[in-house]
This record gives C-alpha cells, sequence and structure tokens, in this order.
C-alpha cells in the first residue's frame, strides 16, 4: 500500500504524536509498504529525508517548542500525484487535518484520523485561552471525527470518551506500539557512571516532554517529599521543555538539587540506557490518550507509579506492575514509591516481570498489524479510482471546503451555547 501520513508535528521535535508517526512509518516500510510522511518544517530540520515533505510552518509557536503548519504547499500536489496513495491518515482535526480533507474529497480517498490528544488540555498555548475554546476544540475534534472513514483512538478510555461525545464514524483502539528489542537490553550502569549517580542508588525516572500539562510540579514535589525520606534516592529526568525551571525551582527550595539529574533531549539508542539506569517510573500526567512512555518503560522492566488517568489506566495494574493512585496528593504518591522500593527481591523480580509482560501486550508488531489490517479494508471499499474531470475535482473540493467550514461553524456554535454557560456556574 501506498500511505500518506499528515502529522502537524514531527522529528526533531519530540513528543507523542511525533514519536508515534515515526513509530509507525517505520514499521509499515519494514514491511515494504511506501510512506509518504507530510510535516511541518522545524529547526535543524535533517536534510535529504526520503519521504518526507515538509511544509512552511510559523516556528515556536506562542514561545512554545511547536511549529505551526501552514495548511497549504505548492509542492504537495506534485507529490502526491507521484506518490499515488492508497489511504490518508491524518494525526490532527486543525492545520493539516483540513488538508487532509481536501486531498480525500478530491481525490476519492478513505481519511483515517488518529485521535492522539486530548486538545482542550493545551489551549494554554494559544492566546486567549478560556472554558469557551476548549469547548470549541473538543467539538472541532469530534465533528473532525465525523468527516472521517475511521478513527483510531490510542486507548479504551479515549474511544469510549469519543463515543460519548458524539464520533459517529468507526472507532478502533489502535495504540502506538513499542519496539520492545529497542529498550530492553540499555547499558544502565554505564549510564550512572556518566552522570554521577551512585551505583547503589534507588533511582526514580521520568521521561517526556517537560510542559506544564504533564502535571510536573506536583510530581516534582511529591518525589521530592520520597527522596527526603530515602536519602540515597535520586531523580532522574529525560527531556526538555518549560516545566524544567519548576522542577529546579522545588529541589533546590527543598535543597535536593545533588539528588536531581537532567538529561535533556537523548538519542534513540541512549533512552535504553536512560531507562535501564531507572529502578522505578513515576508518571503524574492526566492529559495522555495513550501510555506510551510508560510501555517504553516497562520494556526496560520498570514499575510504574502513576495517577490515575486517560491512556494510564490501561497500562498501569495496581500492586501488579506497578501502583495506580487515585488520590491525587504528594502523600500517597510519594507513599506508592516508598511501597515499590520496599518491595522484596522477590516481589521487586514479579513487579519487573509483570512490566514486561505488559510491553509485550502492546508491542509495535501487534498494533501495526491491527492497522493496516484497517487501511486494507478501507482500502477494499469502493472508493472510486475513475479521472474526474475538472469540473468534478472543483466541485469536490467546494464540498470539502464546505464541510470543513460547517464543522468549524459548528464547534463555535456549541461551544458558545448559552447552556454550557450556565453548567459552568453551576460548577
Amino acid at each position: 500500500m501506498n500511505i500518506v501520513l499528515l502529522t502537524n508535528t514531527f522529528t526533531p521535535h519530540v513528543g507523542g504524536v511525533a514519536r508515534s508517526v515515526q513509530a509507525f512509518a517505520e514499521e509499515y516500510r519494514r514491511r515494504g509498504h511506501r510512506v509518504l510522511v507530510v510535516a511541518p518544517e522545524f529547526p535543524k530540520t535533517p536534510q535529504n529525508e526520503t519521504d518526507i515533505l515538509r511544509v512552511p510552518a510559523i516556528q515556536n509557536f506562542n514561545a512554545s517548542d511547536f511549529s505551526v503548519a501552514l495548511p497549504f504547499s505548492t509542492h504537495l500536489k506534485e507529490t502526491l500525484d507521484a506518490f499515488h496513495p492508497d489511504v490518508i491518515h491524518s494525526q490532527h482535526p486543525f492545520l493539516l487535518g483540513m488538508t487532509a480533507v481536501r486531498i480525500v474529497r478530491q481525490r476519492k480517498l478513505p481519511l483515517v484520523f488518529t485521535h492522539h490528544t486530548l486538545y482542550e488540555q493545551y489551549t494554554h498555548y494559544v492566546p486567549g485561552d478560556s472554558p469557551a475554546l476548549k469547548r470549541f476544540v473538543v467539538e472541532l475534534a469530534t465533528r473532525y471525527a465525523n468527516l472521517c472513514n475511521q478513527v483510531f483512538a490510542p486507548s479504551e478510555s479515549i474511544r469510549d470518551l469519543l463515543l460519548e461525545r458524539g464520533v459517529k464514524s468507526p472507532v478502533a483502539v489502535i495504540p502506538t506500539g513499542v519496539r520492545i528489542e529497542k529498550f530492553a537490553n540499555g547499558d544502565g550502569r554505564a549510564f550512572r557512571a556518566q552522570r554521577g549517580i551512585p551505583q547503589d542508588a534507588t533511582v526514580v525516572g521520568h521521561m517526556g516532554r517537560l510542559a506544564p500539562e504533564k502535571n510536573l510540579e506536583f510530581l516534582a514535589e511529591a518525589v521530592s517529599a520520597f527522596i527526603k525520606s530515602n536519602s540515597q534516592a535520586h531523580f532522574l529526568v529525560v527531556g526538555r521543555g518549560p516545566s524544567e525551571k519548576i522542577i529546579r525551582e522545588v529541589f533546590s527550595r527543598k535543597e535536593l538539587e545533588a539528588h536531581l539529574h537532567f538529561d535533556g533531549i537523548l538519542a534513540p539508542d541512549q533512552l535504553a540506557d536512560a531507562l535501564n539506569a531507572m529502578d522505578l517510573f513515576a508518571f503524574a500526567s492526566k492529559s495522555e490518550t495513550q501510555g506510551m512512555v510508560l510501555t517504553e518503560a516497562m520494556a526496560a522492566g520498570l514499575p510504574i507509579v502513576a495517577l490515575d488517568a486517560p491512556g494510564v489506566r490501561e497500562v498501569v495494574k495496581d500492586q501488579e506492575n506497578g501502583r495506580m493512585i487515585h488520590e491525587e496528593t504528594e502523600a500517597a504518591f510519594s507513599s506508592a514509591l516508598q511501597w515499590v522500593v520496599s518491595r522484596s527481591p522477590d516481589q521487586m523480580r514479579d513487579l519487573k516481570q509483570a512490566a514486561r509482560k505488559t510491553a509485550e501486550d502492546f508491542s509495535l508488531a501487534r498494533t501495526a498489524d491491527q492497522a493496516l489490517a484497517l487501511y486494507e479494508s478501507l482500502k477494499a471499499e469502493e472508493h472510486s479510482k475513475e479521472e474526474e474531470q475538472g469540473w468534478h475535482q472543483i466541485i469536490a473540493l467546494i464540498k470539502a471546503e464546505w464541510d470543513i467550514m460547517k464543522s468549524v461553524a459548528q464547534a463555535g456554535e456549541e461551544a458558545l451555547h448559552e447552556n454550557w454557560f450556565f453548567e459552568d456556574d453551576e460548577r
């Protein structure tokens, strides 16, 4: 098959969506499929990329590390003409997601959409953030999903949420899989030695983009409380982002700077070393649609301590492969960390084995099988392939633009509906 993936974020940006697109693209190509990735330009974009079309973008939008793709490209039509796509897969409901709708309407192709993100958790990146804006993006994503032939939900929690919000298109649970072998055999001892972390230390780890929606101030407070009671413990944070400052401030206030280690953005082959340098993995985000970083940590045999949230509850089984915290308090989280490190060697071995077993259930081979089977079923449906005359192409584009504008307008109308304001008042 010839598969087109349109995404508003991609390498070298580090984030869950970018990593998901890259993982699936690599797996599809490994199996002999052709994949074209359409993505925005980013600073330090690699040169001479193969089957990746970069489109113009606004860099560092609103002082964030995001690039905002402009939803047009002078080279896109020619590239698609030469590529002969069988299926279009959008990763977002806006910007290049709108471009995806135009493409499928003009070319009579099936459209797949992965609902990667709880967009209402990210409106703080947009000037004028408000409850109405949060409602608007929820409505926009829902109505966009209903323009698609197939929706991928990264977890059961998100599938249920989409159905509750009114998505009528077929929804399948397709998580981003993990390459088990990639994370299972890192050199944790060497990593500790290079970073000055004692070999006998208990290392609590965290990995990901360091941004406000990841609830990292809470995590820093909880982990530092745990370290206050465990003087041999250290906190290793892999990632970069604006919340690095608040983590440092928390540890500085508690005079624990010597127990805090940051390691920025690592090359893929270094991530396994970093994970294997940890003893357990701490996670406090409530904005995830799936626990991708959790399954990667589990592939390295790490028990997880996490807050109960969508995307997390599918992978963390309390007292089986880690601890699931239902009460968002520093004391509860710190106590759960203490519970893990207090396990006997046999009990810790069981936790690690259960973590690895969970990771195997989310292998990339398995999730790619599911995605490709759905692509094939959509391809088999009778999407017309006959040559369209110029007039019919224009009509298709007009209809696509109308559907897009109608979805945006309806989302705005719903966001401003007076009943929602009454609901806010009740809260």
